[in-house]
């Protein structure tokens, strides 16, 4: 016979392990706005305030709330990685400019620095020269004493200068060390980085003697994203199709954006590979993506469709090219 008592226990141990499940879940929302890691002053707060809005919302949401809570989450960690991964590689960018700069001015007070400092000391010889010819003693005297005098002055620049080269250096070094830590730390968004159009012909005209496969690929639904939801969530979509294809090509694939919803990729395999992998692309590449629109998740679709050009190393690069835009331009 079954225990009511026993029931009712399995239930309230139930109901516990729940409501503390949640609250750990709440509590992760929580400690991630927290803790966040300070960007501009308007990126981390919009962050921070949508966090905290989602953390408010899953604290009494229904069951099927609190799935729909995970893709927002998810979301919103991503879209801020790679807001950081961007403020990393402007920051990278200053910092690179900084130590240019720097170099610079080193190599400025490097090249001038002998040259005035001859000058000067040859013009403090010929002043103790002047000295010692015979005049009169008070003229001598002040001779020899402005000579003391500009060769003690002569001294102080040099050491001045010295000293500024040196922090010059530290901070070059310095410099440097952090654009090392950055590179890595931006690693992410170079490696999810497509090529513009332009960029795609030049790598074109520029592997002229290969043979290789182009696979041309229309992503449709981009521009219908960016009338229903904003330019926002249009190029957040592009950018996360873009990585998906990243992810699913060999790594050695050239991959670009040819028009607003048309991608280029050159692969280096062979025409039967290719066809593998465009089936592959549109069959997973299609369907609905997770985006950001103030702080809630929104579900833009992409039918994806993939043509595959063979390409020989006779063809002219300029051809190449036209054979993409025609296509592109019947679709």
């Amino acid at each position: 016979m079954i225990s009511i008592g026993q029931s009712v226990t399995d239930l309230e141990r139930s109901d516990r392990l729940r409501q503390t499940t949640l609250d750990c879940y709440v509590a992760a929302i929580q400690d991630a706005a927290h803790y966040a890691i300070e960007l501009e002053e308007a990126t981390t707060g919009d962050y921070r305030r949508y966090l905290e809005t989602l953390a408010a919302e899953v604290s009494g949401a229904n069951p099927a709330n609190l799935s729909g809570s995970r893709g927002t989450f998810r979301g919103l960690l991503r879209d801020y990685r790679d807001k950081a991964a961007k403020f990393i590689g402007d920051l990278r960018e200053e910092l690179t400019g900084g130590a240019r700069a720097l170099e610079e001015i080193l190599r400025s007070l490097s090249q001038s620095d002998g040259d005035h400092e001859v000058r000067l000391r040859t013009s403090i010889e010929r002043l103790r020269e002047i000295s010692n010819s015979p005049a009169g003693a008070e003229v001598r005297e002040a001779v020899l004493e402005t000579s003391d005098s500009i060769g003690r002055s002569v001294e102080e620049m040099r050491k001045a200068h010295d000293l500024s080269i040196a922090q010059f250096q530290m901070e070059i070094h310095m410099l440097h060390k952090r654009i090392d830590g950055l590179e890595m730390a931006a690693m992410i968004d170079s490696l999810s980085k497509l090529f513009t159009r332009g960029e795609m012909e030049e790598r074109i005209r520029t592997a002229a003697a290969e043979c290789y496969a182009l696979l041309l690929i229309r992503a449709a639904g981009v521009r219908a994203a960016e009338v229903r939801f904003g330019a926002a969530v249009s190029g957040e979509l592009a950018a996360a199709f873009g990585k998906r294809l990243r992810n699913c090509l060999p790594p050695d694939a050239t991959l670009g954006r040819w028009g607003p919803e048309e991608f280029v990729a050159k692969v280096g395999i062979a025409k039967r590979e290719a066809f593998t992998a465009s089936k592959w692309v549109t069959e997973n590449l299609s369907g609905a993506y997770s985006c950001l629109l103030e702080g809630k998740t929104v579900r833009p679709s992409l039918q994806v469709s993939v043509a595959v050009v063979d390409r020989d190393a006779g063809e002219p690069p300029q051809r190449t090219c036209a054979r993409i835009a025609e296509f592109f331009r019947k679709k």
